[in-house]
């Protein structure tokens, strides 16, 4: 999940990649390095240059060696570094959210201190992001930022509807969405395997993607209350023409939205340069709302991507690491990172920073209702077979619904409680 939807937050971020190293000069005679590990497309060059110069004078002394990492094959590096077999070591890493578990169960994560937790303002972070950093109710990873999707709409065909305003509850996206869908037009393309879009209808009606029991995880899509969330599903997915057998990338649903007749797709806010990339015809009519949740007073629950930082506990330089996350996760920094990157700071009491920005203030007010996957170490794994995708389709190609949930909750169960 990490690595696709970061490849989708790098593209809303419309900044250069990250090609290298983040050094800017040798280490200095008789400094201490400490090293941070950052990956690609996390943040610009620009932010790296200013945060390294900014850390080294205010920590003398101390020589921040900031390494960019790829996503392809980080897994493994990581785990060397936490057994203390990897030529190059780091003192802090940055790592997908809904990784941190797995890490745990690799052992070599430092377990962070209650008093660093309150100097992080932890009581504010975004659940989606700290929720899968603790495991057993101890935390490993400090939430670094989040993105999620939105709903990105044409205010053409909206206001050519005679809608005047964002809906705030499902009943009016309803609404609204019959409304948008005729003749030619969509009124919302939604695949029928957009699997991250119904486990936030799955959250908002009390269901879960699996559950544990007793210490162990089961499937849990043939529960009632996950059932509901896919009913929703059905029922929005069909006032469209998306495919109900595949997912948003096949075909990409940024060049469907470009061709000006889509009223709305469910993405990050990013994907509007893309659609303005594809047709500039649409430049100035994309608008941007949170996903609507079943009252008014509070947007839909979505499933939260992001990055946490983490400690090895192998590193000879824990102080120092302490202090690398503490400026990456105040204030300033947040803020620095959240405006140049179009990112949701970890915190919601900073989610006035990046105000002016339409899509990520759409993007942050869905994010107080952010969730992560499961904490199963084996989650990764539920993701590589993905029985939640043949099973939407079952239930979108009229399929008894309680059967497919059941298959696909067996093979979830099945997954999570293999051993490796």
């Amino acid at each position: 999940m990490k690595m696709r939807l970061l490849a989708v937050c790098t593209a809303l971020a419309a900044v250069t990649a990250l090609t290298g190293c983040g050094r800017l000069a040798d280490t200095a005679a008789g400094a201490e390095k400490v090293t941070l590990w950052l990956m690609k497309g996390s943040a610009s060059d620009d932010f790296i240059a200013k945060f390294t110069a900014d850390f080294e004078q205010q920590h003398p002394g101390i020589d921040l060696e900031v390494r960019i990492q790829e996503w392809t094959g980080i897994g493994d590096k990581v785990n060397a570094v936490l057994a203390g077999t990897a030529k190059e070591g780091a003192d802090v890493i940055e790592v997908g959210n809904t990784q941190v578990a797995q890490y745990v169960e690799t052992g070599g994560l430092s377990e962070l201190t209650l008093e660093g937790l309150r100097s992080w303002g932890s009581k504010d972070w975004l659940k989606g992001l700290s929720d899968p950093g603790s495991v057993n109710g101890a935390q490993y990873g400090v939430p670094w930022y989040a993105a999620n999707r939105v709903v990105i709409y044409h205010k053409d065909l909206f206001a050519n509807a005679g809608i005047k305003s964002e809906p705030k509850t499902r009943q009016e996206w309803i609404t609204a969405t019959q409304k948008l869908d005729k003749g030619d037009q969509q009124g919302i393309y939604l695949p029928g395997q957009n699997w991250y879009v119904l486990a936030g209808f799955i959250w908002d009606e009390g269901g879960e993607l699996a559950v544990e029991t007793g210490g162990q995880w089961v499937g849990a899509l043939d529960d009632e209350k996950a059932l509901a969330g896919m009913d929703f599903y059905k029922q929005l997915q069909g006032l469209g023409d998306g495919p109900k057998d595949a997912d948003e990338e096949t075909p990409p649903q940024s060049e469907v939205f470009a061709r000006g007749r889509t009223a709305q797709i469910i993405a990050p806010p990013g994907q509007a340069a893309q659609i303005e990339a594809a047709n500039p015809a649409l430049k100035g009519k994309l608008g941007f709302f949170p996903i609507p949740g079943k009252n008014a007073d509070k947007a839909g629950s979505v499933l939260t991507g992001g990055s946490d930082l983490i400690i090895p506990a192998k590193t000879k330089h824990r102080d120092r690491a302490v202090d690398v996350i503490t400026a990456l996760v105040s204030e300033k920094w947040q803020t620095e990172l959240a405006r140049g990157m179009s990112y949701v700071p970890n915190k919601t009491t900073l989610a006035h920073v990046v105000q002016g920005n339409e899509g990520a203030t759409a993007m942050t007010a869905g994010a107080a209702q952010g969730r992560a996957t499961p904490k199963s170490p084996r989650w990764a794994e539920v993701e590589a077979k993905n029985p939640i995708k043949p099973f939407m389709t079952a239930v979108l190609n009229g399929q008894d619904p309680r059967q497919a949930a059941k298959t696909a909750s067996d093979t979830v169960s099945k997954v999570l409680s293999s051993d490796r």
